[in-house]
């Protein structure tokens, strides 16, 4: 990849405003840049997660096997977001999710070791690291009150509204797995929504 991952790498670490020179230069051989096909997989299930991705270009879904063996999405990444099953990457133990993409996708990962070291030697680093986690934490509250206290179509509405620049991007499949409804379902909600 050559110049292509100098600047993807450069484009990262401007993530990490105000990283000192000192912090961006240890940072900078540890990092690394991969290209993946649709449909490739970045993690899959029973494996431990060892870098945090960070999605450059591209799409990927989370999702997991039910009992039944039918796949529920889990949510989806999009450009200059985190790619992670978090508590288990935290905790280093595999995971039940698997990770694919959507569509070709550039991935940057930093290794696990990297961020605890960082978190130990770097303010800017602990703060960045706190706020992932907060979002980490929003993002599984959301979801799980979103199915308690929204019916299928508020769902909808919602992912709609929050993500527009996703609905073309997404299956109906996937979206419908997303939302937590049969897909014929969700295309009679999107019908009876198109008419009002």
């Amino acid at each position: 990849m050559g110049k292509n991952q100098e600047h993807y790498i450069t484009t990262y670490l401007r993530e990490f405003d105000p990283l000192t020179a000192e912090e961006m230069a240890s940072l900078r051989p540890t990092l690394a840049v991969k290209e993946y096909p649709r449909r490739a997989y970045f993690f899959r299930r029973g494996e431990v997660q060892k870098g945090l991705g960070f999605l450059l270009e591209g799409l990927v879904r989370r999702y997991y096997i039910n009992d039944k063996g039918n796949e529920i999405t889990t949510g989806f990444n999009k450009e200059r977001e985190y790619v992670t099953d978090y508590p288990s990457f935290i905790k280093q133990r595999p995971t039940q999710c698997f990770v694919q993409c959507l569509e070709p996708s550039i991935i940057l990962t930093i290794p696990y070791p990297t961020i605890q070291e960082c978190y130990q030697k770097s303010d800017t680093f602990q703060r960045y690291g706190r706020l992932m986690a907060e979002r980490a934490l929003t993002i599984l509250n959301d979801r799980v009150e979103n199915f308690l206290f929204n019916t299928p179509e508020e769902r909808y509405v919602k992912f709609r509204t929050e993500q527009p620049d996703l609905m073309e991007r997404v299956s109906l499949t996937h979206l419908a797995s997303f939302l937590g409804v049969e897909r014929q379902s969700l295309s009679r909600i999107r019908k009876r929504l198109s008419q009002q």
